[in-house]
């Protein structure tokens, strides 16, 4: 069995640059500039990220966000359809709480300027899969991430106490004395540097880059995740990754994201045969909740012998489509499709990671000292599956909470010259890895054999595989990120597999074919790594 190096990199806290903040945040999305924000009414800020504020999944989220904020829904709506969407394992109190509050900082993004759809000036809701009622908000028709990204980094760039950096990547995090103290970083040169902080906030999103098929940017490869665990916080509910049903899958294309608000507005799904199936699957048809769609896709594509479905949209009026979805409609007209009139190829794909970083309501995660929100953060709101739009709510609120949390009990760090400061064995000196076949490999394999469907006999192949390789990918010390997101996504891979083959169930986006059944008895609860 491998042992994971506590560093990726060696280094010499009295030899390298130091930089001290209040609160440093690594990660730039929603839950990240929110918490920036926050944190930045009291104390000193330094928010961190690998490449710039327009680069996180935040900017890619096209459905919109969640919030009951239309006349005749109600919270106890809302969280009832959450409850329901976690199968059995979503934390009531949390549950309440963000949403609660989610609608207050929904509101405040109003507040703020961004600009969300309206009809005769009252916002539009749009409903998506397994909410009861219309309560999805979106901007400029599918491009509701970016637009609430905007509204957000034009606040962060105005916040005297808000210090940005770009193009850094956060490697690890430093401890002493059983508390973190900040992380250690390299530049755009692969320079070294200490980032020095009373209390840090880890807002780095998912892993969706492990697999093959995966809606999220290339910066989602679970850095976040790995450098928490290499530093000893706990991890939870990591076997939950939730696959968006509906991908564009053009050879040659990203996986571009067709948003469920396409299903919501009437689109429906169709197999090569033309034939619309949906309704054999579940009541509620494309609008079932996702890993129920998923899984009837991944079965009809099997059943007729595809590589994919097609998203109809030509039964609804043209110039309606075009107007609610014009992302979309320019993606697929660059590749020759006309979405109103043409079926669209699409085909399930890794979307979001449910379990993350263990927290509590305020973001406090089992490293004093550490805080954790939005995605790559788990305070066991969305149980064992995300309920669609989501994930933009609890971004809000949980970078809030994790920032007043964080600024509450400021505790100055210790002097840098006493932080730990050697790391890792020398690398072997032995053949090179191929980082970018090998990175091609891994996603191969966690799609094959810990994706939509999974069974012990592919996960016991995929951790042989993943171990084997962080044999000798781990202990060496890399000088690219490219590199190094290699190790966190073979570490943070490692730990999804297994965590998928202890949990000998069925339960929301997790979905094992040798036990397709359910077991409240035995499986009513949450893993802890």
């Amino acid at each position: 069995m491998t042992t994971t190096p506590r560093y990726l990199v060696n280094f010499d806290a009295r030899r390298i640059p130091w930089r001290t903040t209040d609160v440093l945040i690594v990660g730039g999305g929603v839950a990240g500039l929110r918490a920036a924000l926050e944190a930045g009414k009291k104390s000193r800020v330094l928010l961190v990220m690998k490449r710039t504020l327009q680069d996180s999944n935040t900017a890619w989220a096209q459905g919109g966000v969640a919030a009951a904020l239309d006349r005749g829904d109600s919270l106890a709506s809302h969280v009832k359809d959450t409850m329901d969407a976690g199968k059995g394992i979503a934390n009531a109190q949390v549950v309440r709480t963000v949403i609660r509050e989610g609608a207050q900082r929904v509101k405040e993004l109003i507040a703020w300027g961004t600009q969300f759809d309206r009809s005769s000036g009252a916002i539009r809701f749009a409903r998506e899969g397994g909410h009861s009622r219309a309560r999805i908000l979106h901007a400029h028709g599918d491009a509701t991430g970016a637009e609430i990204a905007r509204a957000l980094i034009e606040r962060v760039r105005a916040c005297a106490n808000v210090e940005v950096l770009e193009n850094t990547f956060v490697l690890d995090l430093l401890v002493k004395g059983g508390r973190c103290w900040g992380a250690i970083a390299a530049g755009p040169d692969g320079s070294r540097s200490g980032l020095s902080a009373g209390a840090t906030i880890l807002a780095t999103g998912g892993c969706g880059q492990i697999y093959r098929e995966t809606t999220n940017p290339e910066v989602a490869t679970g850095d976040g995740l790995a450098m928490a665990h290499r530093a000893g916080a706990a991890l939870e509910d990591m076997e939950f990754v939730q696959f968006h049903p509906t991908a564009l899958y053009i050879a040659g294309a990203a996986r571009a994201l067709m948003s469920e608000a396409v299903r919501g507005e009437g689109a429906v799904l169709r197999d090569r045969f033309r034939r619309r199936f949906m309704p054999d699957y579940h009541p509620d048809a494309e609008l079932a909740p996702r890993d129920t769609v998923s899984r009837a896709i991944v079965r009809q594509m099997r059943a007729t012998d595809d590589t994919q479905v097609y998203l109809d949209l030509t039964h609804l009026p043209s110039a309606k489509v075009r107007d609610r979805f014009p992302g979309l409609a320019a993606l697929c007209r660059s590749f020759g499709l006309d979405i109103a009139r043409d079926p669209i190829p699409v085909r399930p794909a890794a979307h979001y990671m449910v379990g993350g970083v263990k927290t509590d309501l305020c973001g406090r995660t089992s490293l004093p000292g550490l805080w954790a929100a939005g995605e790559c953060g788990c305070a066991e709101f969305h149980g064992a599956n995300r309920l669609g739009s989501n994930s933009l709510l609890e971004g809000l609120v949980t970078g809030v909470r994790a920032a007043n949390d964080a600024v509450r009990q400021p505790k100055p760090p210790p002097p840098l010259a006493s932080l730990h400061s050697a790391a890792q064995t020398p690398p072997p000196a032995d053949a090179p890895v191929d980082v970018v076949d090998l990175r091609a490999a891994l996603k191969a394999l966690m799609w094959r054999e810990a994706g939509v469907e999974r069974d012990a006999e592919g996960l016991q192949r995929a951790i042989r595989a993943i171990d084997f390789w962080k044999s000798y990918v781990l202990p060496r010390e890399f000088r690219s990120v490219a590199a190094w997101e290699l190790q966190n996504m073979l570490t943070v891979a490692g730990i999804i597999a297994k965590c998928a083959l202890a949990r000998d169930e069925s339960r929301g986006t997790h979905f094992r074919t040798d036990f397709p059944e359910t077991d409240d008895r035995r499986w009513r609860r949450h893993q802890v790594v």
